[in-house]
């Protein structure tokens, strides 16, 4: 952060803090008492919590976004499919030691409940850090990230588009394992990429 953000970020979670006492937020200094690290969840965020506690995603893409401030945040999703923010935080650095930080923040923010399934990125240290603070949890990666790596790694291989097509249906079409199971074996057969 530049040169009185960080004063004026605490000002504001003050002003937060006084207007909704169920507002939370934590700072992490350092030894010579600079910011490093910031998390905070709004009362809305907490509640929410405690509807859409199963499954968390870690969203990190804006670690690095045109305002040079790394952005973390913990995402859930409602009934209807939506997706509710249920806590942020801004990092100082991506190493397991400041995502282990910002994690346990957010588990403390909501009193210790950690989800049953956590969402991220390949991100080796993040990985590292969920396994330490949610032992018990199932991580899995994104989708997301998972898919838009396909053209990077299978790009050049002969037939990439019917392949790719066939990739798609077995992931996305998919209802049962068994059914994902079959069409990647075909998919690796018909295409021989054994």
């Amino acid at each position: 952060l530049k040169e009185g953000d960080a004063h004026a970020v605490y000002n504001y979670f003050c002003r937060m803090k006084l207007t909704n006492p169920n507002f939370f937020y934590l700072f992490d200094l350092d030894d010579d008492g600079r910011l490093r690290n910031v998390f905070w969840a709004d009362a809305r965020s907490r509640a929410a919590y405690g509807y859409f506690c199963d499954t968390v995603a870690i969203d990190t893409t804006c670690l690095a976004n045109k305002y040079e401030i790394p952005l973390i945040s913990f995402v859930g999703v409602n009934q209807h499919g939506q997706s509710v923010l249920l806590g942020c935080g801004f990092l100082g650095h991506e190493s397991v030691e400041y995502f282990v930080w910002i994690l346990r923040a957010w588990l403390k923010c909501m009193l210790g409940c950690p989800p049953q399934v956590i969402i991220t990125d390949q991100c080796k240290p993040l990985q590292t850090a969920v396994c330490e603070v949610f032992p018990n949890a199932h991580h899995c990666y994104c989708m997301w990230y998972i898919m838009q790596r396909v053209p990077e790694k299978l790009g050049g291989l002969k037939g990439y588009e019917a392949i790719k097509r066939q990739l798609n249906k077995a992931v996305y079409d998919s209802l049962k394992i068994a059914e994902f199971e079959t069409s990647w074996a075909d998919m690796i057969k018909q295409h021989g990429l054994g």
